[in-house]
């Protein structure tokens, strides 16, 4: 396998995560818990930035887990997993040991 394709899945899925931990530990909170709209106006960029980050994370997914050859289950494993913060970082973990 190429080494590009496992490079471009790894920054992803990092950039994915940490994108997530924004998400659930920041912005949802200072929206949904906290009474300041001026903080929230500060932190909504965040879910925006998230959903494009996202999009290319599902690409990157797809096109490295068809050059690993993996089955379908195991590609939407590998969708699914940039949908929670700490499962991404797994993920890119395991990616990072079996395919350098």
């Amino acid at each position: 396998m190429k080494r590009g394709v496992v490079i471009r899945f790894r920054v992803m899925a990092l950039l994915a995560g940490v994108m997530s931990l924004l998400l659930w530990f920041v912005e949802l909170p200072v929206v949904y818990l906290l009474d300041a709209p001026e903080l929230a106006e500060k932190v909504k960029w965040i879910p925006f930035v998230h959903g494009y980050i996202y999009a290319f994370y599902v690409l990157t997914a797809i096109h490295f887990a068809a050059k690993a050859r993996f089955t379908v289950r195991q590609m939407i494993a590998l969708i699914l997993a940039g949908t929670l913060p700490i499962l991404s970082f797994i993920a890119e973990r395991r990616v990072a040991r079996n395919y350098q």
